[in-house]
């Protein structure tokens, strides 16, 4: 019996990939999925042949504004301050008209307007993170991007929950806009909206492996580990690329996702230079002008914008990237070791739960240069518990089906509204 779900997101292709990954096993299940996310991404969506509902802000990446999202100090308070909560209003208005007839809605962490919808219309609601730090727990403390050489959970507890603490309280003066639209709204507030009231309670998604972290006792307790939810297109490949890789060695492949390299400094040129001190060769993965902006002359590093991570990384000797969680689920499946670059957000954190797995050596990105590259890459080439550790996670990745877990509890939700539905069929996939 098909259903029309709704959902929403907001952010870069990391925010975008796992939610039509989704969609596509939802629609072959004979649902019917609109995505409601910024009109950036309108001809992508629809390429796809899903429906397609703008949800302002509408936002064109800059290398400036993208530049000021992914500082480590200040990111956040510009996503939220400048972005996101200045445009409540008009994002409700077009969520409120994109799910009208909808039987259920799926939200991401940073759309802010969905939990009102949710809660106005009485819709069956499926809230979703990406990466643990969305929730903060006080058992399993995160990186802060504030902080990213303070590992908080090597801390008296004590301590790390004032830090914690310290870091809601400062979103909580930001959000004095989001507070007073629930206000205006007539919707209670007994909670803190951007934190917890981003959880349903019907169900939540952790749309990533169990292996960067277990379910806590601070978490919602209807929270499901489903494993990352994989999509990143169907792009065609390149046949100078697979020539150069055909041509040698594995290469090392860098990285900075599909937010941070129009802020990526001299990220490019000290990691061609690394390469060149080493003797290895390299893929160089940021944007489709890269090869004129670093003036490469060997021939054994090869530049070039996207292309698909499933695609590439399982070909490559070791992964050099910025700890974005869609990036860090790619590379955790390829199963190869990692120098992780983190910049802001929930990277710092990806990189320490990388770390203390012994899957990678970090260096943060005001750090890096091409000696420091080169030092972590010999370390993680030389010391086979990098590759043992790598090879072991790509398993467990492997092992999971992040795509019908997140598909089975959704359905589960609509069923509970809806008993006619039947989720046996989830089973010939």
């Amino acid at each position: 019996m098909s259903k029309r779900i709704v959902i929403t997101t907001f952010g870069s292709f990391g925010d975008i990939n796992p939610y039509v990954g989704v969609a596509l096993a939802l629609r072959r299940h004979g649902h019917h999925v609109v995505i409601a996310t910024s009109e950036y991404y309108r001809k992508i969506i629809e390429g796809l042949d899903f429906g397609f509902h703008p949800v302002r802000p509408t936002i064109e990446p800059s290398e400036e504004l993208l530049h000021r999202v992914m500082d480590a100090k200040k990111g956040t308070e510009v996503i939220l301050k400048e972005l996101l909560f200045p445009a409540l209003r008009e994002s409700y208005e077009d969520l409120m008209e994109a799910t009208e007839e909808a039987d259920l809605l799926v939200t991401h962490p940073a759309t802010f307007a969905g939990p009102p919808v949710a809660k106005v219309t009485a819709m069956p609601w499926v809230s979703t993170v990406l990466s643990p730090l969305s929730f903060l727990s006080m058992s399993d403390p995160p990186v802060m991007p504030q902080m990213p050489s303070l590992d908080l959970r090597r801390m008296p507890r004590l301590l790390s929950r004032s830090i914690i603490a310290l870091g809601k309280r400062s979103v909580y003066r930001w959000s004095k806009p989001l507070r007073r639209f629930y206000r205006e709204i007539g919707l209670p507030l007994d909670f803190d909206p951007v934190f917890e009231g981003q959880h349903s309670p019907h169900r939540v998604l952790a749309l990533f492996s169990s292996i960067l972290a277990r379910a806590q006792f601070d978490w919602p307790p209807n929270t499901t580990i489903t494993g990352f939810a994989f999509y990143d297109g169907n792009a065609p490949s390149s046949p100078a690329l697979e020539t150069f890789i055909s041509a040698g060695e594995a290469p090392i492949v860098f990285t900075l996702g599909s937010a941070a390299w129009l802020s990526a400094g001299d990220f490019y040129k000290s990691s061609a230079a690394a390469v060149e001190m080493l003797g290895k060769r390299a893929i160089l993965l940021g944007g489709p002008d890269l090869q004129d902006s670093i003036s490469l002359s060997s021939s054994n590093i090869f530049a070039a914008g996207y292309v698909p991570y499933s695609k590439i990384l399982p070909l490559a000797k070791a992964v050099v990237h910025s700890g974005g969680i869609g990036t860090t689920g790619q590379a955790l499946r390829a199963g190869h070791p990692m120098v992780v670059v983190p910049f802001s957000h929930d990277q710092p954190d990806n990189a320490a739960r990388l770390r203390s797995l012994g899957l990678c050596e970090t260096i943060h990105i005001r750090k890096y240069d091409a000696h420091e590259a080169a030092r972590a890459l010999t370390k993680i080439l030389s010391d086979r518990r990098y590759a043992d550790n790598a090879h072991r996670a790509s398993c467990t990745l492997k092992s999971e089906d992040g795509v019908k877990n997140a598909c089975e509890a959704i359905v589960q939700v609509i069923e509970r509204h809806s008993p006619s539905l039947s989720t046996k069929f989830l089973s010939s996939d």
